[in-house]
């Protein structure tokens, strides 16, 4: 892969990385509980804990995706980049 295209690619996987939490932020924006009625509290934690596990474990992988792929585009002798 050329330098130009590696860091391309690997600020395209900090830049999804931060729409995952954008995202995130969201979800749990629209399901917090309300007085009136919809999710009760118990229920939404849940929800939001298991949402967050999956949000956690892509975020990690874009950022570490994005890490290699900035390494690459420096040039450094990275055996297997990815």
């Amino acid at each position: 892969m050329p330098p130009k295209y590696a860091r391309l690619a690997g600020l395209g996987a900090f830049g999804a990385s931060a729409g995952l939490l954008a995202l995130f932020a969201l979800l749990v924006f629209l399901t917090r509980p309300a007085r009136v009625g919809g999710i009760d509290t118990t229920n939404a934690i849940v929800a939001w804990i298991s949402l967050g596990g999956l949000f956690v474990a892509l975020i990690l992988v874009h950022v570490l995706i994005g890490k290699r792929l900035l390494l690459l585009a420096k040039g450094s002798d990275v055996r297997h980049p990815l």
